[in-house]
């Protein structure tokens, strides 16, 4: 092989295995959660034995289904980055209000905090991008989700 098509392979090696790590891996770069999430669904989830009780949430909680009881609050903080930024955590359902978070955010984090004010049952969720977005560098248009089932009781 000629050296110049042997740093040409190379290169486009290289290049495949780092295309194809933007798609597996959130990255290295810290803010939580390193898995992908389904998609969110347009209606609040349906009833689940499988419900636990929280009173704080975070990325390694998506997909969880959480009770409350009416009076509960719930806290979420979700850890972003800069290039990697958490949008603000959408509500869809009933039984939950917004309340303070009373904490100072860093950029690219989502925090919310919510008390239960009736029985109810919600969706909350937020994403971000999957691969950091920096000018010059190489990125991806996947989405990072991120979702936790609510039933107030």
């Amino acid at each position: 092989m000629r050296p110049t098509t042997h740093r040409t392979a190379l290169a486009l090696a290289a290049l495949t295995l780092l295309l194809a790590g933007c798609g597996t891996q959130a990255g290295s770069e810290g803010g939580g959660g390193d898995t992908v999430s389904p998609p969110p669904s347009s209606s609040p989830p349906s009833p689940s034995p499988d419900c636990t009780s929280a009173s704080e949430l975070d990325a390694a909680d998506s997909g969880s289904t959480v009770c409350l009881a009416v009076g509960d609050t719930i806290r979420i903080s979700l850890d972003g980055t800069k290039n990697r930024p958490w949008k603000p955590v959408a509500v869809d359902g009933s039984g939950l209000e917004a309340t303070n978070s009373g904490i100072v955010l860093l950029p690219g984090d989502a925090s919310s905090a919510y008390k239960a004010v009736s029985a109810g049952q919600v969706r909350l969720s937020s994403q971000r991008p999957l691969c950091a977005t920096e000018t010059g560098r190489v990125s991806c248009k996947g989405i990072q989700e991120w979702w936790v089932a609510v039933e107030v009781k």
